[in-house]
Formats: structure tokens, sequence, C-alpha cells
């Protein structure tokens, strides 16, 4: 059993669902990436998803987009961020990390290699935005050859037929999209959510993780009532984007994002409690 589908199962064993904050790796600047991460933890955070930055994120809103190019101009790139979680693994060999970015950087690297160097800098799973169910076969038996979950994306029209065949050939979780649009949209309806995730329930066999459009700790809490897990991106980003803005060093950064995910975590908290 992966870190992923253990975190998943002993959430589900307490009855709450799990806080999964998103951070653009090398965003402000890579010396400040692990610090942050271990932020996230400290804040609540059950599995970290890692942005590996790339110069095209078509699924991504403005936020993330600008959060991107400043990882990219100071100089961030995949092997790079590899490292960001290897010195992370130093000091933290419990939280899971999965990496979240598109196929380009990972295809110029080779599938094979890049499963092996991420499995040994301690990277859990990986969720390549582009890549399609259909098309599983260029990079999930790379990652399943060592030990990596492949999480695969569906959006509110996926088919069923289709959530089916992602739940087959992934693992650890499916990130099930909340709404038609990018990152940090602000439309968030709880209700179509639930409805949506008891008809999958149905038919897929993995947790289900809800992105996209959740921002406080009153929507998390919203979703976390019928979610396995809850993503939180966008916001936290700005977070860090504001404190960058304001000069703050590597550890008031910290400080400022762990404060940020802990009032997330109390959403997560409060629906536990109303369970």
């Amino acid at each position: 059993m992966s870190r992923i589908q253990q975190v998943f199962a002993a959430c589900q064993a307490a009855n709450r669902a799990c806080l999964v904050p998103y951070l653009t790796a090398g965003d402000p600047h890579p010396k400040h990436t692990v610090a942050l991460m271990h932020a996230l933890v400290r804040g609540g955070a059950d599995v970290i998803e890692l942005g590996v930055p790339f110069s095209d994120p078509m699924a991504d809103g403005p936020t993330i987009q600008l959060a991107c190019e400043r990882a990219l101009s100071a100089g961030t790139h995949l092997r790079g961020v590899l490292e960001m979680v290897r010195e992370f693994r130093q000091t933290d060999e419990q939280t899971p990390v999965v990496l979240m970015g598109y196929l380009n950087p990972i295809e110029s690297m080779g599938a094979e290699q890049f499963a092996e160097q991420a499995a040994g800098a301690g990277v859990d799973g990986v969720l390549a935005v582009d890549l399609s169910v259909e098309e599983w076969d260029s990079l999930q038996p790379a990652l399943q050859g060592q030990g990596l979950d492949c999480i695969f994306l569906m959006s509110p029209t996926t088919s069923l037929e289709r959530a089916a065949k992602m739940s087959h050939f992934g693992s650890g979780y499916l990130y099930y999209v909340s709404l038609k649009g990018v990152t940090g949209s602000a439309a968030l309806d709880s209700v179509a959510v639930a409805s949506r995730l008891a008809e999958l329930r149905g038919t897929v066999d993995l947790p289900l993780a809800v992105g996209f459009g959740i921002r406080t700790a009153e929507q998390v809490a919203q979703v976390a009532d019928v979610a396995d897990g809850v993503v939180v991106g966008s916001a936290l980003v700005q977070c860090v984007a504001d404190a960058a803005s304001n000069g703050d060093n590597t550890e008031q950064m910290a400080a400022k994002l762990e404060q940020a995910a802990r009032e997330l975590r109390s959403g997560i908290d409060r629906a536990r409690q109303a369970a």
C-alpha cells in the first residue's frame, strides 16, 4: 500500500476528508519551496500536491500561471523539483507528495527515467493534467513499475464509462474538477459536486479528491462532507505571492502559509464534527 493509499485509508477510518494543498515548486524562488512544504504539513496537510512549473499551464488560471512564470524565471526545472522533494524527505518520511504538472517536461526526460528518479527522490504519485486515460500506457506503466501512483483528472462532463477506465488504470485517488473552468475560478456549486460524486461512487473504487474553485474554510467544509479529499491551490499560491510582494523572508512566508493551511484544515475538522 502506497503512502497515498495509507493516508486516505487513515482519514477514512477517522471519518474525515484529506486536506490536499497545492504549491507551485520554485515560486517565488527555489530556495523557499522545501520550507513552504514543511509549513503546509504543520498547518494540517495530509498530502501535498507540488506543481511542476510549465510555460503553458492550460488548466490553470492567472494566479498559478503567474506562479509558474516566477518559478521558471528563477530557474526552476523538473530535475530541480525532484531535488526539492529529496530534501523534503530528509526530515519528513510520512507526508505523501504528488507532482502535478504537464507531460512535456516528463516526455523530455523520458517516462522511465522520470519515474525512476521521482521514486528515488521520494515522490509518491504523479498527476499529469494533459494525460488522457486513452493514453495511459505512455506513462502509467513506468510509474507503476516504480511504485508510484498515477492520478487522473476528471471533469464534470466525464462519462461514467471513462471514469471507470480512470479508476482501473489509475491509483492513489482520482482528482475531480468541481467546475467547468480553470484553477482559481470563483464559482463552487457544492450541491452539484455532491450529486456528481454520489453518481461516481457507483462506478469507481478509488478515493475522490475535489479541487478547483475551493478557496475558503467554509467551502472546504462543504466539500469535505461529501469528498474523500479537498484540494486547495490558488488561495495558497496567492498567499505565497502576497508574502513575497511584501518582501517577507522564508521564515515569514512559511508562517503565513502555515496559518492559511491551518484555517483550511479547520474546515475539514468542522465537517468531521458535523458528521
